[in-house]
C-alpha cells in the first residue's frame, strides 16, 4: 500500500475514497457518542441519590418467585398447576409461581440444595440420600402410599414370570428413587438381595429407551410410564408396589426457604390439600385436564385414577420413625456414606401446626 501523504490523505480511488469517508464518519460518530456519554455521566453524578423510601417502593412492586416442581403424573400437584388457584392466593403476598420440570426426585433435591428449586415432591428415598450428602432440607408433609402406581415391568414376551426369575438379570431404575426402594423390598420378599441382580441406574427417559430396545430385562418405574408401555404392548406388569410400599411421598423445601417464607408454604399446603380433595372426587374432570400432561387418553386416566390414594397426611412421630427405617436400610446396604438422623430434617410439632392445614392435622 502507498505511504500516506498527509494525516488523512490516501491514494485516490473510488473504493479508497468511500472507505475513507466511512472511516471518518465512524470516527466522528464515536467521538460524538463518547462526549455525549461523558456529559450524561456528569449530569447523573450531579443528581441526588435515590432516597431509601423510593428504593423501598420500587422493590415492593417486584414479585418474588416460588419455584415448585412440575408433576407429569396423574396427581393433585399437576391439577394445582392447571387450575391456577395457587397463583391467585400467593399474589397478595407478592409472589408468583414458577413450575420447574425434573427427571425424578434425586434431581429435584440436587436443585433444592443448589437453590434452583423451592418446593420438591419426591418419594421417601431421595430425601435420605440428600440428607446423607449434608443438604439442610425440611420435610413439609407426606401422602398416602399409592403403591399401585409403581410397577415392575418386564418385556411383553419375556420369560420372566416372578421376582425370583430376576436373579442375574439387568434391572433398570432411577438410583435413590421409589423404584430402587421397592426393588430392594421385592427382592428381599423373594429371598434375594440387591446384589443378586445387575442394577442399571437410569433416569426415567433413558430407562424407557433402554427397556423398549431390550437392553435391560426389567424396569421399576412409576406412572404414567407403566401404563404407556403396557398400552403400547411393549411391557407387562410383573408386580406393582401395592403390598410392598409402606411409605408415602414427601413435599420438602430447603431450611433457608422455610425460615424465610413459612407463609408461602402454608398457602401452598392449603391449596394443595384442596386440590387433593377435588382430584379424588372428580376423576372424569381430572382425566380431561391432565390428558395433555400425561400423554394418555381420558378413559385410560379414569382407570388409572383408582391406582392412587388422595389427600395429604400430617408429619407425626410414626412418620419420622418410618423414615429413619428407610435411612437405616440404605446405610446397611452401603449406598449412603454415613448414618443419617432423619429427625434433623423434621420440624417440631408446634412448627408443623403453623403451616399444616387444619383438616390435614385432624388426620393424625
Amino acid at each position: 500500500m502507498p505511504a500516506l501523504k498527509g494525516k488523512f490523505e490516501f491514494r485516490k480511488s473510488p473504493r479508497t475514497t468511500r472507505r475513507s469517508l466511512l472511516f471518518a464518519l465512524g470516527y466522528c460518530l464515536m467521538l460524538s457518542t463518547t462526549l455525549s456519554s461523558c456529559s450524561e455521566a456528569k449530569n447523573n453524578a450531579q443528581q441526588p441519590a435515590a432516597s431509601p423510601e423510593s428504593v423501598a417502593v420500587s422493590s415492593t412492586t417486584e414479585k418474588q418467585v416460588v419455584r415448585i416442581v412440575r408433576s407429569k403424573q396423574l396427581s393433585a400437584l399437576a391439577v394445582l398447576e392447571k387450575q391456577g388457584s395457587l397463583e391467585k392466593r400467593l399474589e397478595p403476598l407478592g409472589f408468583k409461581v414458577q413450575w420447574a420440570e425434573f427427571a425424578a426426585g434425586p434431581q429435584q433435591l440436587e436443585a433444592l440444595n443448589a437453590n434452583g428449586l423451592d418446593i420438591a415432591s419426591t418419594a421417601e428415598s431421595p430425601p435420605v440420600f440428600s440428607q446423607a450428602a449434608g443438604a439442610p432440607l425440611v420435610y413439609l408433609a407426606t401422602t398416602r402410599p399409592s403403591g399401585k402406581a409403581i410397577s415392575l415391568l418386564v418385556p411383553v414376551n419375556s420369560s420372566i414370570k416372578s421376582v425370583t426369575d430376576l436373579k442375574g438379570k439387568k434391572v433398570a431404575f432411577q438410583k435413590a428413587s421409589i423404584g430402587h426402594y421397592l426393588l430392594v423390598k421385592a427382592l428381599e420378599d423373594a429371598g434375594l438381595k440387591l446384589s443378586d441382580v445387575q442394577s442399571v441406574f437410569l433416569a426415567p427417559a433413558d430407562a424407557n429407551a433402554a427397556f423398549s430396545q431390550n437392553k435391560v430385562d426389567a424396569w421399576y418405574i412409576w406412572e404414567p410410564f407403566g401404563t404407556r408401555n403396557v398400552q403400547n404392548k411393549i411391557a407387562r406388569v410383573l408386580a406393582d408396589g401395592d403390598k410392598l410400599r409402606d411409605t408415602g411421598n414427601f413435599y420438602s423445601t430447603s431450611r433457608q426457604f422455610y425460615q424465610a417464607h413459612p407463609d408461602v408454604i402454608k398457602v401452598f399446603l392449603e391449596e394443595l390439600e384442596k386440590s387433593e380433595i377435588w382430584t379424588k372426587d372428580h376423576p372424569k374432570e381430572v382425566a380431561q385436564l391432565l390428558a395433555p400432561v400425561t400423554q394418555l387418553d381420558p378413559p385410560t386416566l379414569e382407570i388409572m385414577h383408582n391406582k392412587y390414594d388422595y389427600g395429604l397426611l400430617p408429619i407425626t412421630e410414626k412418620t419420622i420413625t418410618k423414615q429413619q427405617e428407610v435411612a437405616d436400610k440404605w446405610y446397611s446396604l452401603g449406598l449412603i456414606p454415613k448414618k443419617v438422623n432423619v429427625r434433623d430434617g423434621f420440624l417440631t410439632p408446634e412448627e408443623y401446626a403453623k403451616i399444616t392445614p387444619s383438616d390435614v392435622l385432624a388426620n393424625k
